[in-house]
């Protein structure tokens, strides 16, 4: 098998691992606390991930993490004291609505990036005003305080 081919069957198996276990926190009516309790840790480990990836800006967390998984291509416009992140399309966004589960945004994109974010910067604001998930469009804006 080609590599090419390999590397699309793992991305997209991964993708669906991720929303099977959003299914079944669901249907086991887990989900919001699995996603709190990931969130903090997603907070505390933010610094370590970036660290192993080797991203240095802010805006390379939607970059990188868009270049390694290949769930989504994020769009980065500069703004006057930020930027704004787009994404018109997710893998994992369209898998769970294929199965009819719950949104993955916040336990495995948004939370997980914001935690990137602040680690590179503590100080700087993650703002999400629209997802795939009930909108046309993902839209996060990040900004200095």
């Amino acid at each position: 098998m080609k590599s090419e081919m390999r590397l699309k069957i793992l991305e997209n198996a991964y993708v669906s691992v991720l929303v099977d276990s959003i299914y079944n926190f669901s249907k086991h009516e887990v989900l919001d606390k699995v996603t709190e309790d990931k969130r903090k840790v997603q907070m505390l480990m933010g610094k370590k991930q970036v660290e192993q990836f080797g991203i240095t800006k802010p805006e390379d967390v939607f970059v990188v993490l868009s270049k390694i998984f290949n769930c989504t291509s994020w769009e980065i416009e500069q703004t006057g004291n930020g930027f704004e992140a787009k994404a018109k399309g997710c893998k994992l966004c369209a898998y769970a609505k294929k199965l009819g589960s719950e949104s993955p945004c916040d336990i495995y994109c948004l939370n997980p990036m914001e935690g990137m974010v602040k680690g590179i910067n503590s100080q700087l604001n993650f703002e999400i005003s629209e997802t795939l998930w009930s909108g046309k469009e993902c839209k996060v804006n990040v900004s200095s305080k």
